[in-house]
């Protein structure tokens, strides 16, 4: 695979790599690419990270790239998930998480075998370096920038939060530089920390990040799409300047359960959910489905949707590229009862091989587990 090769496979389904060139100097010099992506273990794995960030771990799978995921449990613990157990946390990570994330990549037809899975006891663990990577990270940056990062936890800026909160971002900052990851990857959600170890990169003295000539260098930063939850906005229509600021708000959450599909729903559950979505006829800058058509069906290589619908509205059509079916949407020549049946028709199959792991018996008992967990 060539240098274009790879960047046309790394910048698939991106908003942001900081910086492009950065990355087309590394490529250029053939430096391996360690990359890395965290998780907290907060519950079922929805398609925003089962399908849409595993679908970019493939990418950079098949551009060469040492992947891992950060099993992040003590993150999940400052962030009070799971009633704030870390015994529990831990066993849902190594065992329900590690597996969902395994299955979500044999739907992207991805080779789970090649994904390294890092917990954060084990990386911690009697680890005085890191704990010194953690410090130097706060002494470089400021009590107010760390403040405003709490968003990355799904909190709001200016909130009210326990101190421990505030150990999160240096922490999460901390992980890239102890791992030695050249290349880090989130959803748009997680950029504030990534642009705050860009910026203290430089000063880093324990556990830089080193090129090939042992000079410092900044760690690359892909940002990948977050993919809507199928609810209506509590704002319609949307202001055209709030748009991008909402947008964050609206992403796929599994506290809104019926606004989300997750890996092993079953088909009349798929079905039900996307039924119910909102989707308004002809909109095509906040629609959900749409959202999941592009980003999680025309994502992939060789992607095609077909739409079933009698000849008095049509007929059947095949749609080989996504712009020529939200073209067709946003002239109402798609009604979205048909675009709806079609990607959940689309979703059950690509979905099938986590259905098919989670009816194992032993994969059956830890999605119970975590359910029996969640509903205390």
């Amino acid at each position: 695979m060539d240098l274009q090769q790879k960047l046309k496979l790394i910048r698939r389904n991106t908003e942001e790599i900081l910086t492009e060139d950065d990355l087309i100097n590394l490529l250029k010099k053939d430096v391996p690419i360690k990359h890395y992506i965290g998780f907290e273990i907060s519950g079922k794995i929805h398609l925003g990270t089962g399908l849409a960030s595993m679908s970019k771990v493939k990418d950079f799978m098949d551009a060469g790239a040492e992947v891992s995921v950060f099993l992040a449990d003590w993150h999940t613990w400052i962030n009070d998930k799971l009633g704030g157990d870390r015994e529990k946390i831990k066993q849902v990570a190594v065992n329900y998480f590690k597996e969902g994330m395994r299955a979500s990549l044999k739907c992207l037809g991805g080779d789970p075998e090649k994904i390294k899975f890092i917990l954060g006891t084990d990386l911690y663990h009697n680890n005085d370096e890191y704990w010194a990577t953690v410090i130097e990270v706060s002494k470089n940056t400021t009590l107010s920038r760390m403040k405003r990062s709490i968003t990355i936890m799904g909190r709001k800026e200016g909130g009210e939060v326990d101190f421990a909160k505030l150990i999160y971002p240096p922490m999460q900052v901390a992980d890239v530089f102890f791992q030695g990851v050249n290349l880090a990857h989130a959803g748009m959600d997680q950029r504030k920390a990534h642009v705050i170890a860009r910026d203290v990169a430089l000063k880093m003295k324990i556990c830089p990040l080193l090129n090939e000539k042992g000079s410092k260098i900044k760690p690359i930063a892909v940002h990948q799409h977050l993919i809507l939850g199928l609810g209506k906005p509590p704002v319609w229509p949307v202001p055209k300047d709030q748009l991008q600021e909402l947008w964050s708000t609206l992403k796929m959450s599994k506290s809104k359960p019926d606004t989300c599909v997750f890996i092993h729903d079953e088909p009349e559950e798929i079905k039900r959910k996307i039924k119910n979505a909102f989707c308004p006829e002809g909109e095509i800058e906040l629609n959900p489905i749409l959202d999941w058509t592009k980003h999680l069906i025309f994502s992939r290589d060789y992607s095609s949707l077909s739409i079933t619908r009698p000849e008095k509205f049509g007929g059947d059509v095949k749609y080989d590229s996504y712009e020529t079916l939200e073209k067709d949407f946003a002239n109402k020549k798609l009604h979205p009862v048909d675009l709806k049946n079609a990607v959940a028709e689309e979703l059950i199959k690509i979905l099938e091989p986590a259905r098919e792991h989670f009816a194992k018996p032993e994969n059956r008992k830890m999605l119970e587990k975590l359910e029996e967990m969640m509903n205390k």
